[in-house]
């Protein structure tokens, strides 16, 4: 088998087990074993588990991007804004193993703000400061820093989620977006012209 193709099957193991059993079940050995190669082999394709975390990682955010454009961004402007926030937890409640470990755990590579962000190697943050930005200039939200706008609508989101995640927030799914719509209208509200 080509080496591609074993590093591909090594990382589609490693993401599996992440997303079932956390980060601290992926170890080398048995990622190995699941694919089928000896544990010293895997080593040909990752320099180690920190790199293999990185890799999988590192592939997610573009799945992230699907989700944060599932939803066309139609409406008013509140809606659009609602609807962008929204994929984002659509993501963190279809992986929440995998959500926890890129935006709560610390990783050595994870996009900084501000720097990462305002230079915008942030694929996954740009297209709501794109909106944010596109709603300041229409003069529906106030003049403001776009990025720190856009930094307090992930912020708002993530924390509800992880309080969910955490069993802070005793309600189904369904109304817990209901409650992340309505907690959203009034932070928006509150960044208006």
């Amino acid at each position: 088998m080509a080496p591609r193709n074993t590093s591909a099957r090594i990382a589609d193991v490693a993401l599996r087990i992440l997303a079932k059993e956390g980060p601290s079940a992926v170890s080398m050995r048995r990622v190995a074993q699941a694919v089928g190669i000896t544990p010293m082999a895997i080593y040909h394709h990752f320099p180690g588990r920190k790199q293999l975390l990185e890799t999988v990682t590192g592939n997610e955010f573009a799945r992230l991007l699907e989700f944060l454009k599932a939803h066309p961004l139609r409406g008013t402007a509140e809606n659009r804004l609602i609807l962008i926030m929204q994929g984002y937890a659509e993501y963190a409640f279809a992986h929440p193993r995998i959500f926890d470990y890129i935006f709560s755990s610390p990783r050595p590579s994870a996009r900084r703000y501000p720097q990462d962000f305002r230079a915008r190697r942030s694929p996954t943050a740009n297209p709501v400061a794109d909106l944010v930005a596109e709603l300041i200039r229409a003069r529906y939200l106030r003049p403001d820093d776009v990025w720190e706008v856009a930094l307090t609508l992930w912020a708002h989101v993530h924390g509800l989620v992880t309080l969910y995640h955490a069993g802070r927030i005793d309600l189904s799914e369904k109304q817990f977006y209901a409650l992340l719509r309505r907690s959203l209208r009034r932070l928006i509200r509150g960044l208006k012209a």
